[in-house]
């Protein structure tokens, strides 16, 4: 997740956490963010800057990629394994941007483009709705490698992504930046993000082989990946666009619900509504705690926790 300055995760907390994707204006008047954001653009891009990563850089990105496709193998969707396959990201070394801008660019017409960290949700929501995807380009250092403050590139490259290669997921995000612009105008962007969190981050889908990760806050996580396909801990509940908007998260722990697609043609299909009536509904019932099932649910797995 690259939108945002806003909250920051506490050190004590898993590596698949990440900031919330909104942006207060209290937060943006006294940031405190640690990308370089002294040589950017107006659109908050800037250059990547391969040659300045250091063999200590790339050695820890090979010890990431090792320890996450070990992981993925077994609890990643089938899309997101052939995504990885088709950027043929490399194991030992940093992603070159533009080389992977390439790939991308022929399967999905879309691009990476390089950004000095955190970036406001305007300019987030403008780079999907133009098919351009937001990559930090610094590494956490390597006391940082089972949890950061901030997404790094491993996070926004290795989990992101892939999934990218998909053309109806790629179609989803496309349209999310859009829907985002409309949600700045409106004051819902609390809604639309806890769409991203629980479906672009943290999102499972159902197929053949069970229930698969495909989020990239769990993909990027050494520990969340298992946790979200085999604990009996979590709800798993069938994905509904006014569910999802109305469902609170927590930023420092494992996610207390998940919710399950069958196919990404869901996420393309519930953004070709009409948003705004939605947000009026949603405006005007209670939060639903992450740790809740509600009647009208589909649950695929009533969490242990509830019983608790």
């Amino acid at each position: 997740m690259q939108q945002s300055i806003n909250s920051q995760v506490t050190p004590t907390q898993p590596l698949s956490a990440q900031p919330l994707p909104t942006m207060t204006t209290e937060a943006a008047a006294a940031p405190v963010l640690r990308g370089d954001y002294s040589h950017m653009d107006a659109d908050y891009v800037t250059d990547q800057d391969w040659g300045a990563y250091t063999a200590a850089e790339h050695d820890l990105w090979r010890q990431l990629y090792a320890r996450q496709v070990a992981v993925t193998k077994r609890y990643a969707a089938p899309a997101f394994l052939t995504g990885l396959q088709r950027l043929r990201m490399p194991a030992d070394q940093v992603p070159r941007f533009d080389e992977a801008s390439e790939k991308l660019h022929a399967l999905t017409s879309w691009v990476i483009v390089p950004v000095p960290g955190l970036i406001p949700e305007d300019a987030f929501f403008l780079h999907l709705a133009k098919r351009r995807f937001p990559v930090t380009v610094w590494l956490r250092r390597p006391d940082e490698i089972d949890y950061l403050v901030e997404p790094d590139v491993f996070h926004d490259f290795f989990g992101h992504v892939p999934l990218l290669t998909q053309p109806i997921f790629a179609d989803y995000l496309q349209e999310y930046g859009r829907k985002g612009q409309e949600a700045i105008a409106l004051g819902t962007t609390k809604l639309l993000t806890r769409l991203f969190w629980y479906m672009v981050e943290f999102g499972l889908i159902r197929g053949a082989a069970g229930i698969k990760a495909y989020g990239a806050g769990m993909l990027s996580s050494a520990t969340e990946t298992a946790y979200s396909v085999d604990s009996d801990q979590p709800h798993r509940i069938k994905f509904d666009l006014a569910r999802v908007m109305r469902t609170d998260y927590r930023i420092d722990t494992f996610q207390q619900s998940y919710f399950v697609i069958d196919d990404f043609a869901e996420l393309f299909t519930a953004m070709q509504q009409p948003f705004a009536p939605i947000y009026a509904n949603v405006q005007g019932l209670p939060l639903i705690p992450a740790t809740e099932v509600i009647e009208s649910d589909q649950v695929l797995q009533v969490g242990r926790q509830h019983a608790a």
